[in-house]
């Protein structure tokens, strides 16, 4: 089981995540994509990811822009090393770069 990643963790975990951000215990980012279309293939991409490791982030979708924070719920809503790995999966199925 994950334990809550200390503040050091978190920052250094950072530096392997471009564009994500530490916000109120969770990492969040915002992906806007070219189309409505181009955005909702990303969300399923991540769904699978999410479902994979049946960790599932907290994310909204309007038009071209899909918002994501990821925390880890039954952690008291916490950043762990559960909420790393799933932002490092969403980085490899990005094609925004």
């Amino acid at each position: 089981m994950s334990t809550p990643l200390t503040p050091d963790e978190i920052t250094e975990a950072l530096k392997g995540l471009p564009g994500w951000k530490h916000e109120s215990d969770a990492l969040v980012k915002e992906f806007e994509f070219a189309s409505f279309r181009e955005a909702m293939s990303f969300m399923v991409r991540a769904a699978f990811e999410a479902e994979s490791m049946n960790h599932h982030p907290e994310w909204t979708n309007v038009y071209d822009t899909v918002s994501v924070r990821l925390s880890t719920h039954h952690l008291g809503n916490k950043i762990t090393t559960n909420d790393v790995e799933l932002a490092q999966r969403f980085e490899k199925i990005n094609w925004l770069k």
